[in-house]
């Protein structure tokens, strides 16, 4: 029962990262997608530069197999009359149409919700936007670094008060967290329908999804001038909550926010049961008096270690603690491993690797497979609506198909 949405169709009209990335997530849990690109130009994500490295530096293009795996691709003009009623005939027989066109466009390609609904009255209808579907701004796009990370306030509160500039984001940072949301929406609006007879109408946005991210920031502006302080090592009050640096030069997160509960069991971990004795820091209460004294006790005591020594020294400690990794680290980490949170996927014989969904059904890994190419499956969706050769070679020649 891993494939959870066996049986569920789902047409995407859809570019770039945030709403692709649902529709994978929901290939992922087992329904079919089917991607509509333009014949000649395709999804833009295909050519995106991202962080000084383009897409074709590397012989797979990174980006859009993350966003785009397990999907099958039409490569169909659907402002061509010929391509239209195709794609009018994919949506006849789907369950779900996902988008993150702009109104202007949905309207003037007849993709709003009343058109698709006039072909399929049942199907659920999700789009993604920058901003809301109300508003002044409603027709305006955007992405993640401009909507999520810098509106959205993410940038402002992870941002060093004496930085020089903003510190960017990662690369397609709120796109996947904001098409997590979405995936969510629609399988909930499966549920929905299975259960009351309604499709629904969905709506995610980047700016949302940043407001719920930064929740318990923008609970606390509402109630207190100012909002919750920016935080760094110099004014984390709990020492056992903050970050440490080895001899070698790595960090290691502590993550004790009871810290009574592990500050004796700890100090003994670290070969400094006297610390859990002295009067300065024999409670939370008094390790916050006297706060940078704590901090410069243990601050010594992890420079003179290097990350494998407190590996050994801290394993095993009932108290959570982590060390900061890298992506490459992450890549080998043994959790990450024996989880199977990321796949192997086999291309033409080379593998390569990309990270499945954080969600698992009945304790299986997903089954992933490579992005498609554009328009790789249009004889093979065509033919399963029943187009014949001949069809299909002349919507070929009249430009609806490629």
């Amino acid at each position: 029962m891993q494939d959870v949405l066996r049986g569920v169709k789902i047409v995407e009209v859809a570019q770039w990262w945030f709403a692709p990335s649902a529709a994978t997530l929901l290939a992922e849990w087992g329904a079919e997608v089917v991607k509509i690109e333009h014949p000649l130009t395709g999804d833009p994500l295909r050519g995106l530069v991202t962080s000084g490295l383009a897409a074709d530096a590397t012989d797979i293009n990174f980006m859009f197999e993350q966003a785009n795996h397990g999907k099958r691709s039409i490569g169909l003009d659907i402002a061509n009359p010929e391509g239209r009623a195709v794609l009018d005939q994919l949506i006849s027989e789907a369950d779900v149409f996902i988008t993150s066109f702009l109104p202007g466009v949905r309207g003037k390609l007849r993709l709003e919700v009343e058109d698709i609904r006039a072909v399929n009255p049942r199907i659920i209808y999700a789009r993604a936007h920058a901003a809301g579907n109300r508003g002044p701004e409603r027709e305006r796009g955007g992405f993640d670094s401009a909507l999520f990370w810098a509106r959205g306030s993410v940038a402002h509160h992870l941002t060093p008060a004496d930085a020089d500039a903003p510190i960017p984001p990662r690369p397609s940072f709120g796109d996947g967290i904001s098409g997590l949301g979405m995936a969510g929406a629609v399988a909930a609006a499966l549920y929905g329908r299975e259960r009351h007879g309604e499709p629904s109408v969905i709506d995610i946005s980047l700016l949302a999804t940043a407001a719920w991210v930064m929740s318990p920031d923008v609970c606390a502006a509402a109630l207190v001038p100012g909002g919750l302080p920016t935080l760094s090592r110099d004014v984390v009050r709990n020492p056992l909550a903050n970050c440490f640096r080895t001899s070698d030069g790595r960090w290691i997160w502590l993550a004790m926010l009871q810290a009574d509960r592990y500050w004796a069991e700890f100090c003994e971990r670290i070969g400094r049961p006297d610390l859990a004795h002295d009067d300065r820091f024999s409670s939370a209460e008094v390790r916050v008096r006297n706060l940078e004294a704590c901090m410069a006790e243990l601050e010594t005591e992890f420079a003179a270690h290097s990350l494998a020594d407190w590996r050994k020294k801290l394993h095993g400690l009932s108290g959570v603690w982590a060390v900061v990794q890298n992506a490459q680290e992450l890549i080998e980490d043994p959790q990450v491993v024996a989880n199977g949170y990321i796949a192997e996927v086999d291309y033409e014989g080379r593998a390569h690797r990309l990270v499945a969904g954080p969600v698992q059904f009945d304790e299986h890994t997903p089954a992933i497979t490579r992005a498609p190419q554009t328009g790789e499956h249009t004889d093979e969706v065509l033919a399963e609506l029943g187009k014949s050769m001949d069809e299909i070679i002349e919507l070929k020649i009249n430009g609806a198909v490629n």
